[in-house]
């Protein structure tokens, strides 16, 4: 499942999204008791601001703040992102399950 740091951290006028993303990754827990016995494993990617087409078309003084939120103080590439997402379906993950894994080059955990 796709999560965010909204699920943790709090920005103002998104009180609706940052609950939608709470609940993914209180669906993740939740599911991973519940599904346990198929062995079936649930997780969340919790992607940061990441360089797609998206960007851009954003104002570069807002990408410039966007970057400067980031510990590794870069945005993340589509690529990093997918090679989680092989992590998590592969069987090197076999013994990950429940978590939300940040893959914001820390910005969720500063």
């Amino acid at each position: 499942m796709t999560g965010s740091m909204a699920s943790i951290k709090g920005f103002a006028n998104f009180s609706i999204y940052r609950a939608g993303k709470a609940a993914v990754r209180s669906f993740a827990r939740t599911w991973t008791v519940d599904l346990k016995a198929r062995r079936i494993r649930v997780n969340v990617i919790s992607p940061g601001p990441t360089e797609t087409g998206l960007f851009s078309q954003v104002p570069k003084e807002a990408k410039e703040h966007l970057m400067s939120l980031i510990p590794m103080g870069t945005m993340g590439q589509p690529d990093e992102i997918a090679a989680v997402a092989v992590f998590l379906a592969s069987d090197d993950s076999r013994f990950v399950s429940g978590v939300e894994l940040f893959v914001d080059g820390g910005a969720a955990q500063i």
